[in-house]
């Protein structure tokens, strides 16, 4: 097979006319030339750091989404599956993976459950991260959450990064705001990355510092434009990530609309691809091709280098995607899980009132971090309720592996004026969560997601709709154009009883990650993250005082 156009180097950083020779899946030989078709020659994008699980799809769908934008490989942390099966999820991925032509490379979790505080339905150990970097399969110890952890030095999990260390494996980091000497201590203990960071000293802080960073733009978090300086100053130590990506977003885009961001913000072209291109591919060894003699012929077709519209992607000489549709064919897929909570009545979301305040979790749009505020509670009957004019909605997180009684709390930003959403999706462990206005349709929206095993369902008087999730409670079997059409339309269906949020269900889904400042919910109750331990519902204190009707910041917790 010859492929003609202008190709375009990006370790070189020049572009020329000529054309490719492909045999039995690589570049043979590469020609220069006077004349050649407009269109463009690239190598293929990496996502160098992703949890496919967000996208609702395992990895054979994932690849089928997002070759259509000119991805050909995929960094992956499969901890999403691992907190819910432990070895076994990883080896469902691992294994359905390799079914499909794309390259992806899995890390060991080292962080499963997240953090001491949480529980999860498996539990990886320094025996299990050891028997994983030992297979060629798994490239790196994947992103290292426990940041108290490593600040303290705790044995099980200095075991986990020497084991990286002595396999000269890449170690991934988890550092949302770390600063100063507690920055340099997590960095002194061999961590290399961070995907988590979402200001600009706080980039250039942990540049100095020797770490790489990952620039983000998911469908959670989109600092990525806010960091863009640092590619004028370190490109060669930044990647191109999207950490999590739901179905609808993927669709839309992927690396490509990175690539076409920082290009479109004024950014040298060369920088971005190198960061989209071959930063990745040299940090963790990758297999990828760059469009040089010898190497695995992965690469794509632009129509120009502004809108980085993708004609074709070519993983190992093969078209696996032409002008917007997948070529890659659906797969058989297993449909491992564990679901085994106890469901729940009214009875058991009854919160008495006590003096004084509440605590509330308040989420912004755009952001993974959460802060803490005070509000007076609504109360009926002798009951802390949902306050619906306020914005402040009951949650609820269930064990979702055994029996146990919820923790419940209150929750800021979702502006739902009616009904209930829940899920089996709730980062890291995968409890099962639900918030709504009231507590029958709270209960309503458990019993649906129950009786399905899993997915993510909203109810309300006069509509219900639901996605099932059957593979670990995570993912779906289905098409993942499907998917992403299903997820959409739920999503909408949220947004049409008040809710602001572009994603609901991804928004919900993170107010329980005990890693991620500063406050969240837990299967115990809430969780002050900034500071280590749990607190109470009810909040007797003098900070965050209002006139008694608006919530409050607590201006000693931010």
């Amino acid at each position: 097979m010859e492929v003609a156009g202008r190709i375009v180097d990006v370790v070189e950083r020049r572009i020329f006319k000529g054309r490719l020779v492909v045999e039995n899946g690589r570049i043979v030989a590469l020609y220069e030339g006077r004349e050649a078709p407009s269109p463009f020659i690239l190598p293929g994008f990496i996502d160098a750091h992703i949890h496919i699980e967000s996208s609702l799809l395992p990895p054979s769908e994932f690849a089928r989404l997002s070759s259509i934008h000119g991805t050909v490989a995929a960094v992956c942390d499969p901890h999403e599956i691992a907190n819910v099966l432990g070895l076994e999820g990883i080896e469902f991925m691992l294994e359905n993976g390799k079914r499909v032509r794309f390259h992806f490379l899995f890390g060991a979790p080292p962080c499963v459950p997240a953090t001491i505080f949480e529980s999860s339905g498996a539990s990886i150990g320094p025996w299990e991260i050891e028997e994983l970097l030992r297979r060629e399969e798994i490239g790196f110890l994947a992103e290292v959450m426990d940041v108290e952890g490593i600040l303290e030095a705790r044995e099980d999990l200095m075991a986990k990064i020497e084991a990286a260390k002595r396999r000269r494996k890449p170690i991934d980091g988890h550092a949302p705001g770390l600063r100063g000497e507690a920055l340099k201590r997590y960095v002194a203990c061999g961590i290399q990355t961070d995907h988590e960071t979402e200001q600009l000293e706080e980039a250039e802080e942990k540049l100095a510092n020797s770490m790489r960073l990952i620039l983000r733009y998911g469908s959670a978090s989109k600092a990525f434009e806010r960091l863009l300086p640092v590619l004028a100053r370190e490109p060669r130590r930044c990647m191109f990530g999207s950490d999590d990506k739901a179905p609808d977003g993927l669709v839309q885009g992927h690396i490509d609309e990175m690539v076409r961001k920082a290009v479109a913000s004024g950014y040298e072209l060369f920088d971005a691809l190198y960061c989209a291109c071959v930063a990745p591919r040299e940090h963790y060894s990758l297999r990828t091709g760059l469009l040089k003699v010898g190497d695995s012929a992965d690469f794509i077709i632009v129509d120009d280098l502004h809108s980085f519209n993708v004609l074709q992607t070519f993983v190992a000489g093969e078209c696996v995607a032409l002008r917007g549709r997948t070529l890659i064919p659906r797969v058989p897929v297993a449909r491992p899980n564990s679901f085994a909570p106890k469901m729940v009545g009214l009875e058991d979301l009854w919160i008495p009132a006590e003096k004084g305040r509440i605590r509330v979790i308040e989420i912004e749009e755009g952001s993974l971090l959460t802060k803490m505020v005070t509000c007076q509670p609504k109360i009926e009957n002798g009951a802390v309720v949902p306050d619906v004019q306020r914005d402040v909605l009951k949650a609820v997180v269930l064990e979702r592996y055994k029996a146990s009684r919820p923790g419940i709390g209150f929750v800021k930003g979702f502006g739902l004026k009616e009904g209930a959403l829940a899920s089996s999706i709730l980062h890291d462990s995968h409890h099962v969560v639900a918030l709504g206005t009231q507590d029958d349709l709270i209960v309503e929206a458990l019993r649906t997601l129950f009786e399905a095993r899993g997915g993510l369902c909203f109810v309300s008087k006069t509509a219900s709709l639901l996605l099932p999730l059957p593979i670990a409670g995570l993912m779906s079997d289905e098409d993942g154009f499907l998917v992403a059409s299903r997820y959409e339309e739920m999503n909408d269906l949220v947004r049409s009883y008040g809710c602001p949020l572009r994603s609901p269900f991804l928004s919900l889904s993170f107010i329980g990650l005990p890693v991620i400042p500063e406050i969240r919910l837990t299967t115990r109750g809430l969780f002050h993250v900034s500071e280590g331990k749990p607190v109470s519902l009810f909040f007797q204190g003098e900070e965050g005082r209002s006139d008694g009707h608006n919530c409050a910041s607590s201006a000693s917790m931010v």
